[in-house]
């Protein structure tokens, strides 16, 4: 697969095709500079990204947008040649809620339509606009969730021109399989975006996906930040990893470059988060060299098939996706 900075996109199952390596733009609006997202996107234009990954509840679609008009009207991009993708939450699931919150989406973003909309669990919520629904003790609040008819609004929405491409995100196997033998399905998801790394390379369901012409999108693509409120803190740092190491030294790369290249040489699409301009620039330089195959092996091997991102608090969930083996 011949992969360059300037042409790096591979083909989804509808015709469209997405930049295999794209900027994660997850942040937690109380500890993030105001604009920090907004500057972040900037300066990942002009390093060569086109892929910019979302959501609306990540609080920062308004500069997201704002950093791309901006690059577009000096000059620097066409819209054509962006790709963002944005999420629908899991207070949203109801198919009459689903056009709305696209709508509230885009209205900040300041597009017309989206390159990729996926649903961003397969758990649904209470719906309304708290993100984070609970009773009196504390407890998350849930919805019945059907995962055929938030699908349906989706494909709708391809259907009425707002979003060229429709997707999911950590759904397992067993989900995807409603998904796919929904009758009268119009369109196949074209994305499955789950954790993907050289610690949690996911083969069985990246097999799986392979086989219906699924496209993983990985997250979380370095391993993870330390927060133990969300994130397993057993598994060791990825970035310290003595083979990944020793393999960007053999490279003159980083431990970072050599995990982001391993996802490309699988046709994983990466999306690292980082709003620090070196890391960024960093991130992208992945196109000018390959690992061979023995490293593609050495590095295979480091698989503990566990999670950093886990998502406990939601386990009692009946659709709580992570039960499954893949």
């Amino acid at each position: 697969m011949s992969l360059t900075a300037q042409d790096h996109r591979i083909l989804l199952n509808d015709g469209n095709n997405i930049p295999i390596i794209g900027l994660g733009t997850y942040s937690a609006p109380r500890i993030t500079a105001k604009d920090a997202c907004y500057h972040a996107v900037k300066v990942a234009i002009d390093v060569g990204y086109r892929h910019f990954d979302g959501a609306l509840v990540y609080g920062n679609e308004d500069e997201v947008g704002r950093a791309v008009r901006e690059k577009i009207d000096d000059g620097t991009v066409r819209r054509d040649d962006i790709f963002y993708c944005g999420k629908l939450w899991n207070t949203y699931h109801p198919p009459e809620m689903v056009r709305g919150t696209l709508e509230k989406s885009l209205k900040l973003l300041k597009f017309d339509y989206m390159d990729l909309y996926i649903i961003e669990l397969p758990l649904a919520f209470k719906p309304g606009d708290v993100i984070y629904p609970r009773d009196e003790s504390g407890n998350f609040l849930y919805a019945p969730t059907d995962l055929c008819a938030t699908w349906e609004a989706l494909e709708e929405l391809k259907d009425a021109g707002l979003v060229k491409s429709i997707g999911v995100s950590n759904f397992n196997h067993r989900q995807l399989e409603l998904i796919l033998n929904k009758p009268g399905l119009k369109y196949k998801p074209t994305v499955n975006q789950v954790e993907c790394h050289p610690y949690f390379p996911q083969p069985k369901l990246k097999e799986f996906c392979d086989s219906h012409g699924i496209v993983i999108v990985g997250y979380s693509p370095l391993g993870t930040c330390r927060d133990s409120l969300w994130v397993n803190t057993k598994i060791p740092s990825l970035l310290d990893d003595p083979v990944l190491n020793s393999v960007a030294a053999r490279h003159q790369k980083t431990s970072a470059q050599v995990a982001l290249r391993f996802l490309a040489q699988r046709n994983v699409v990466a999306i690292p988060k980082s709003f620090n301009p070196e890391r960024i620039k960093q991130n992208f330089e992945i196109f000018d060299f390959s690992l061979t195959s023995e490293e593609m092996k050495q590095i295979n091997a480091l698989n503990r098939n566990e999670r950093y991102v886990e998502l406990l608090m939601w386990k009692d969930h009946p659709e709580y996706p992570f039960n499954e083996e893949y």
